[in-house]
């Protein structure tokens, strides 16, 4: 992202935040931004979202990711009253799928050549929650 993208996502958060299409936070650890996580595609009727996540290279190897995603999600079933929560990521992200795993996120399959990346057309897990799931 350029510096211009990546202020034109942030202006944006406030609109997604009002008409209840998005949310994110930013991720603290001892005080400290380490990364964000979001809802995105927020389907309130649906009760369904997708959530996206980053860390910090510095903050990377504590868990931090696992432990936001998993607040967020819990967060979401008991507060949004969500049932299903996707989650999706490059199957060349390995890091990834560890934190959904250990977030409780199912896998539940691969999109083929489903997101653009600077490098290309990437396959994608899929993984997900519902709010039954123990």
């Amino acid at each position: 992202m350029t510096d211009d993208e990546a202020g034109d996502w942030i202006a944006a958060w406030p609109g997604r935040w009002c008409s209840e299409t998005g949310a994110g936070w930013a991720v603290l650890d001892a005080g400290d931004v380490a990364g964000q996580i979001s809802l995105r595609r927020v389907a309130l009727v649906e009760g369904l979202a997708e959530v996206s996540y980053w860390v910090l290279p510095g903050a990377r190897g504590r868990r931090i990711a696992p432990r936001a995603l998993s607040a967020m999600t819990a967060w979401s079933f008991e507060t949004l009253r969500l049932h299903r929560v996707e989650l999706c990521h490059s199957t060349a992200n390995v890091a990834s799928c560890r934190v959904a795993q250990y977030a409780g996120f199912a896998a539940e399959g691969t999109k083929r050549g489903e997101a653009r990346h600077t490098d290309g057309w990437h396959d994608m897990h899929l993984h997900a929650r519902l709010d039954n799931d123990v």
